[in-house]
């Protein structure tokens, strides 16, 4: 098939003044691109690469691909990593990945957390602050984590994001509205374990849309395929890292990855790890591949909380979370890459 690969290089980055330095954190490096191009081509497929920026829609008229692998992040916006799936549905392309009304929501953090909420999904609880001096909401209790509401790659995440009173509330809100310009996500500190789950695949019918009040009741996650969960190994990052999983580690320090993979946990905390990421899978709308993080509360018996649900997880093959997971179910790059493509031409109905 000749495939279009689509993404957004941090080296292709407009240079916009006002921007904080990390805006473009998301963004791919080359060695991503060229891994994603090999690893497709390995399977015979013809790929070419294509910016995801504003010349792309006479690109694709050109170069009339079969179908678009796409992990564009997108520039500007409060919905940018829908910006592209929009214009290829406008196109008809078909594309990897989820559509975008899916990567609107899940972008915007607190919006995702009023889905799960809806639908009875543990997540913490939260406030959203549009305004240094908007008052607490009473029923929220100290510590709470504060971070962008629409930022990801732990931008915004640091020490500083956990606040135990209110003046380190406050001016931690003050920093994060200067530097990202966006509201702002409190939500109640989760003192323990951070796991990630990394799913590949599609829900097939019929499908559990809330967790069931019965626990004997099964759990339908039948077409999605979960990897090994991967725990961040914080006892090997510095202090001052205050045991979370901040921005310096997943770019500074990506290199220097430290995890647990397959993570340490029973086959009962596995179950319903995977059961809660195919719930959030669901529920949020994804497609084909998505990466689900949770908290384990150190102070009620472990019990999960979703975080957030990643629709376009990182695929550098070095440290990349997604990656790392694949890896340790004995998956090849190459494997993972092309099961991604594989699930979006099932859906599609486009054969091989």
């Amino acid at each position: 098939m000749h495939v279009a690969l689509l993404a957004n290089l941090k080296k292709n980055a407009p240079q916009l003044p006002g921007l904080a330095p990390d805006h473009w954190d998301d963004l791919d490096s080359e060695a991503t691109i060229e891994a994603i191009m090999a690893a497709l081509g390995s399977r015979g497929h013809d790929v070419t690469f294509i910016e995801g920026n504003s010349k792309l829609v006479d690109g694709l008229q050109k170069l009339q691909s079969d179908i678009c692998f796409n992990i564009c992040e997108g520039h500007l916006g409060d919905s940018r990593e829908s910006h592209v799936p929009a214009l290829l549905e406008m196109l008809r392309l078909p594309y990897t990945g989820s559509q975008v009304l899916t990567l609107a929501l899940t972008l915007d953090k607190p919006m995702t957390k009023r889905v799960l909420t809806y639908h009875d999904l543990p997540t913490p609880a939260f406030q959203v602050f549009e305004r240094v001096n908007e008052p607490l909401d009473p029923q929220m209790t100290f510590p709470l984590f504060v971070k962008p509401s629409r930022e990801g790659t732990g931008m915004g995440v640091s020490s500083e994001s956990i606040v135990h009173n209110e003046n380190q509330l406050r001016t931690q809100l003050r920093h994060l509205f200067q530097r990202y310009d966006q509201p702002v996500l409190a939500e109640q500190f989760i003192d323990g374990r951070e796991i990630t789950v990394g799913v590949v695949g599609n829900l097939a019918t019929p499908v559990a849309w809330r967790l069931p009040e019965d626990e004997e009741a099964p759990r339908l996650s039948r077409g999605l395929h979960f990897l090994p969960p991967l725990e961040v190994d914080m006892s090997r990052y510095p202090a001052e890292e205050a045991g979370i999983y901040t921005s310096r580690i997943k770019t500074e320090l990506a290199n220097e990855f430290h995890y647990l993979c397959p993570a340490p946990l029973t086959a009962e905390q596995v179950e319903e790890l995977n059961w809660l990421a195919a719930a959030t899978f669901r529920v949020t709308g994804c497609l084909d591949v998505a990466r689900v993080d949770f908290r384990l509360d150190a102070h009620d018996n472990n019990k999960p909380y979703i975080l957030e649900i990643n629709p376009l997880p990182g695929l550098n093959p070095d440290y990349s979370d997604l990656c790392v997971e694949a890896k340790a179910e004995g998956w090849t790059y190459e494997a993972l890459v092309n099961r991604i493509l594989d699930e979006a031409v099932e859906r599609y109905g486009l054969g091989s």
